[in-house]
């Protein structure tokens, strides 16, 4: 094993060790945005009903993926705390076993998606003029989505494991290439090229499956034949209970915590679709720029999670604690600065992805500014928030980090958002405050702060500092005297 990845993360100072975790995860994040701007902005060139579609579409498939993405989550999370105590063969173990039982779920969720895809969208109560021109977009975009999702998951998973191992730069590097590839493919796909029938929105769906076989094949190329990551051999992918076992309690809460959220988009996507496409397609457009935006929040709080996995790993308990104070002041801080910048020119970021030429493109660049300008208000609060969700992540503790998304997303924005938006809340048929959009941009607003405020108050007690390796004592592979 090359020892400088761990040695680096769990020993010495916590600046440098954590710039370079966190910069390629930043920029890995970024090229993965990057999939979905593309298609916003050859698709915003498109058609708007297009551009409203993959609003619709995206939560939904990234329902079924959080299903597995939980377990994605749980292999990084043990490689890293085996990593950090020099436990070599057990993070071979667990990539192994992560690597096959998600792929096994991934075939099947696909599956599902698929078969399943109409009745999904169907629950979507859509407006009129958003059910009969949006809605059979989505579903063709969707059903070719669904039909490559193991290729969406190859990625993942090596990306997951080799971020728990410490090493971050090369998943980026796999992005780029697969980005580029779709970045190419996208507009020749959508608006045809040569002897090549444009395909509209099913073409942005074939490009962007296209692309992530790439990086799948790619990932597990570098896994099995290279160095660069956990060791992992051929007989790692033969079923392991024990192995399974923990993966599977670790990844239980995180799937939950991510199916959450995603219910939670999808919950608010079946609010949305109650206004006019252009109120639809300034949403979208607006959740795009904003996770966009929130890139330095996601890596700082990716690389907590290796950070705290593999000092509590190593028993580095104090140092685990001061890494996270660090990036939380760190993503805080630079999202702040980056929220003023936001408020005052919101319109420059929407004007660049909407062609004017196109139907309704002024009241969807005049929505779509003030939607992600009210969204300057959490900036800095998300950033706080994805480094304390990282860390409870990092130590083991995905149920905590379940609770405290549970109460940004669920508490913070949905019930936000439905008293007032709408003049009746949805469901328990009390009175709102009938806000309309820009109550929909307020209560989508308040979900980080909420829980950017309760996960801080939660951590000053320091009951996270255990690692699950301490928990569970010595590794199948250690107490069987298997390899090290």
């Amino acid at each position: 094993m090359n020892s400088t990845p761990s040695d680096s993360i769990t020993e010495g100072g916590l600046a440098r060790p954590m710039f370079r975790l966190a910069w390629p995860i930043v920029a890995l994040q970024l090229l993965q945005v990057t999939y979905n701007i593309a298609d916003t902005f050859w698709l915003g060139q498109f058609d708007t009903d297009a551009l409203a579609a993959i609003s619709l579409a995206f939560p939904l498939i990234f329902l079924l993926i959080s299903v597995a993405g939980g377990f994605t989550a749980a292999g990084s999370i043990l490689v890293a705390q085996y990593t950090g105590a020099k436990s070599e063969g057990s993070a071979g173990r667990v990539a192994g076993q992560t690597i096959s039982f998600v792929s096994i779920l991934a075939v099947g969720l696909g599956l599902v998606g698929y078969v399943f895809t109409e009745e999904m969208l169907g629950l979507l109560p859509s407006q009129a003029e958003t059910a009969a021109n949006v809605i059979p977009l989505a579903a063709r975009y969707m059903e070719v989505f669904f039909l490559g999702i193991v290729f969406m998951f190859g990625f993942f998973v090596f990306s997951a494991l080799m971020r728990g191992y410490g090493n971050t730069k090369t998943p980026m590097r796999v992005m780029l290439a697969s980005v580029a590839m779709n970045v190419v493919l996208d507009p020749i796909l959508i608006f045809g090229w040569g002897p090549i029938d444009g395909m509209g929105i099913v073409g942005a769906a074939v490009a962007t499956v296209a692309s992530r076989g790439l990086g799948t094949v790619l990932g597990l190329y570098i896994l099995f034949m290279t160095d660069a990551g956990p060791t992992i051999e051929l007989h790692h992918l033969a079923p392991d209970l024990d192995v399974i076992r923990d993966i599977v309690d670790i990844g239980v809460p995180s799937a939950l915590e991510q199916s959450a959220s995603a219910l939670a988009m999808v919950t608010l996507t079946a609010m949305i679709v109650q206004f006019a496409p252009p109120v639809v397609a300034a949403y979208g457009l607006g959740n795009r720029i904003a996770s966009l935006i929130f890139l330095p929040a996601m890596g700082l709080g990716r690389a907590t999670n290796t950070m705290v996995g593999q000092n509590l790993g190593a028993g580095n308990t104090e140092r685990a604690e001061r890494a996270v104070w660090l990036a939380a002041k760190v993503s805080g801080g630079v999202l702040l600065v980056v929220g003023v910048l936001v408020f005052l020119f919101p319109t420059v970021l929407v004007d660049a992805f909407v062609s004017k030429d196109i139907p309704d493109a002024l009241a969807t660049i005049d929505l779509g500014a003030e939607y992600i300008q009210i969204r300057t208000v959490e900036f800095a609060f998300i950033g706080v928030l994805q480094v304390l969700l990282g860390a409870y992540r990092g130590a083991g503790n995905t149920k905590t980090a379940l609770v405290f998304s549970l109460v940004a997303l669920w508490i913070g924005r949905v019930a936000t958002v439905s008293v007032l938006a709408f003049d009746t809340v949805p469901i328990l048929g009390i009175a709102g405050y009938g806000m309309g959009a820009t109550g929909f941009w307020y209560g989508m607003a308040m979900g980080n702060v909420v829980g950017a405020i309760a996960a801080g108050l939660w951590f000053t007690r320091g009951t996270w500092k255990q690692s699950v390796i301490d928990k569970r004592g010595p590794s199948p592979s250690v107490a069987d005297g298997g390899e090290e």
